[in-house]
């Protein structure tokens, strides 16, 4: 890992197999990789560099492991995290290779299975299950719920098992922003990290002011910038 400083730290989370590491490879490195597909084993660690205004933010995305007996591990690489991007897909059995702990892409990494995602609803239950994680452990810690893959359902909306305005009432219950999104075709990759880079400068830049001011956030407003969960 390199000693680049970041300002903001970002972790993935979904099920086995959803794309997580398609979706930071797209956004990343600009490029999607057909295959072969490999998954990953406890967590890959990359920076990338965003503009919000005149000013550079870098966010530190940690991309975990989604399979369920790397659970407790993936509970370590979100605390303090300030942004979570929970993704939701299904289960792919593919081969796994393994990814040293704290590995850094480019050391074994690679991206998931492109089996659909958006079109099983198991996966988004998953989903359902680390946005509760977080609400417990991570009270500040803003969520971001992606759906991935959406080129298939291009292809056949018939695919589709997860109802969209679904997903979107959900997500206005736990006060999430909702994104679709494709790493084959880039759509919305890059408006999610541009959205979680701009929250956590807007936050920011409300949370020293309200601070100059002598105004007390709150716990739970202030645990944005630090985690509330220390066990």
């Amino acid at each position: 890992m390199s000693g680049r400083r970041v300002d903001a730290k970002v972790v993935l989370l979904g099920q086995e197999g959803v794309g997580k590491s398609s979706l930071v490879e797209r956004c990343v490195h600009r490029r999607f990789r057909a295959g072969p597909y490999q998954n990953t084993i406890g967590a890959a660690f990359v920076a990338k560099v965003l503009s919000v205004g005149e000013q550079s933010v870098t966010l530190g995305i940690w991309d975990t492991a989604g399979s369920e007996r790397y659970e407790a591990m993936s509970r370590i690489y979100y605390r303090g995290a300030r942004a979570a991007i929970v993704c939701y897909g299904e289960d792919s059995g593919l081969v796994t290779v393994t990814v040293g702990l704290g590995g850094t892409w480019g050391s074994g990494a690679g991206p998931d299975t492109s089996f659909p995602d958006l079109t099983n609803s198991s996966s988004f239950q998953r989903a359902k299950f680390w946005v509760n994680e977080l609400q417990n452990c991570e009270e500040g810690c803003r969520i971001y719920l992606c759906g991935t893959k959406s080129d298939l359902l291009e292809e056949d909306r018939k695919k589709r098992d997860v109802d969209f305005h679904d997903v979107q009432d959900y997500a206005d219950e736990v006060k999430a922003e909702f994104f679709e999104t494709s790493s084959k075709t880039g759509q919305n990759v890059d408006e999610l990290f541009q959205k979680v880079a701009e929250d956590y400068v807007h936050f920011s830049a409300f949370h020293e002011m309200t601070e100059e001011k002598g105004v007390d956030l709150g716990q739970k407003s202030s645990s944005y910038l630090y985690s509330c969960c220390h066990h």
